[in-house]
């Protein structure tokens, strides 16, 4: 053989040699696994605290507004003279129909005003913004912020793509569907995994959104009719006393007073209206925002919880206790008080 086959020959040994070494790099050590899934764990603790940053920012928004639309138009509404005559027609029909049960009253007039305040209040201001779909949207503001530090963890230590991949295969993060954190952080958009579709599909934050506070409303509104009714019903005496003719001039007459009492008492009892309302919608509010299983941070809590169960973090329920008392401390200090505040006039 030729000195220049020679040469030929241990190239080409020495090229599949490299070639082989390329598709089979070296195993990562346990101690860097360890040392990745330590990143990842911190990974999603700061884009939880993030997620939790916008979703607070964004449920302020959604107060003002719910706020500014009670001033609006529920409260004239329900304190305007013709509602009111209104409501005692309803509660009227109502303790007719309760029978014994002197409480059925009150029940179905908060149940009447729940869903005027519903139609009146939430729906319109859900058009813009709502506490369902801020929950999704920091959900996913929370996985974009933990897919791009994932991608940054695995470029830091120079992760062979395939091994790394087969890694995050392994760390499950919503076991409905077995859906691990690898399809979560490599498909756009990641709703195209059914697992993430239905997680998202099971946020229901809304549904605690309207104030459960109203039924203080109903009932000193049931009250303050139930005492209407006897004085109408002795200017009803009166009228019939009275005549034809006489009767219903004091019956209008009677409405006329009403109305001149009612606009008298109109700033007192919209104050205290806003009180009511105010203190009731704060309380939703803060659960909407702090409730880990229904509220908007439902959806980040659920794969963080299960990521950092996974990758064994014995932190969770520390950072769960931590920030629910940093929430409550700044909702107590400021929160609580803007219900009642003139900056938002409800």
């Amino acid at each position: 053989m030729s000195l220049r086959a020679l040469v030929f020959a241990l190239t080409l040994l020495l090229t599949a040699c490299a070639g082989r070494t390329l598709l089979a790099p070296a195993p990562v050590s346990p101690a860097t696994w360890q040392q990745v899934d330590a990143q990842i764990l911190q990974a999603s603790s700061d884009a939880r605290q993030q997620a939790l940053v916008y979703a607070k920012g964004s449920m302020d928004q959604w107060r003002t507004r719910v706020y500014q639309q009670t001033d609006e138009v529920f409260i004239p509404w329900f304190d305007s003279y013709w509602t009111q005559e209104w409501l005692s027609m309803r509660v009227s029909w109502y303790t007719l129909s309760a029978g014994k049960d002197n409480d059925a009253p009150a029940r179905r007039l908060e149940a009447y005003l729940q869903d005027q305040y519903h139609d009146r209040v939430l729906a319109p201001v859900a058009v813009d913004i709502e506490p369902n779909a801020i929950a999704v949207q920091a959900t996913d503001f929370y996985l974009q912020l933990l897919s791009n530090q994932v991608a940054d963890i695995g470029r830091q230590h120079n992760l062979p793509e395939s091994q790394y991949a087969q890694h995050l295969a392994g760390i499950v993060v919503i076991p409905e569907g077995n859906v691990s954190l690898y399809q979560l952080t490599h498909t756009q958009p990641p709703t195209k995994v059914p697992g993430y579709a239905t997680l998202l599909k099971r946020l229901q934050a809304g549904a605690q959104a309207s104030p459960a506070g109203l039924a203080n409303v109903a009932k000193a509104t049931n009250t303050k009719l139930q005492g209407q009714m006897s004085t109408r019903g002795a200017g009803g005496i009166a009228a019939a006393v009275a005549g034809k003719i006489v009767g219903p001039l004091i019956s209008i007459g009677m409405a006329g007073i009403r109305a001149i009492v009612h606009a008298g008492e109109r700033p007192d009892t919209e104050a205290q209206l806003r009180h009511d309302l105010g203190a009731a919608f704060d309380q939703a509010w803060f659960k909407v925002l702090q409730d880990p299983t229904g509220g908007v941070m439902a959806g980040v809590n659920s794969l963080a919880d299960t990521l950092e169960a996974r990758l064994g973090s014995p932190s969770v329920s520390q950072w769960l206790d931590k920030h629910s008392r940093i929430a409550a401390g700044e909702f107590w200090q400021h929160g609580a008080h803007a219900g009642s505040g003139s900056s938002h006039g409800f």
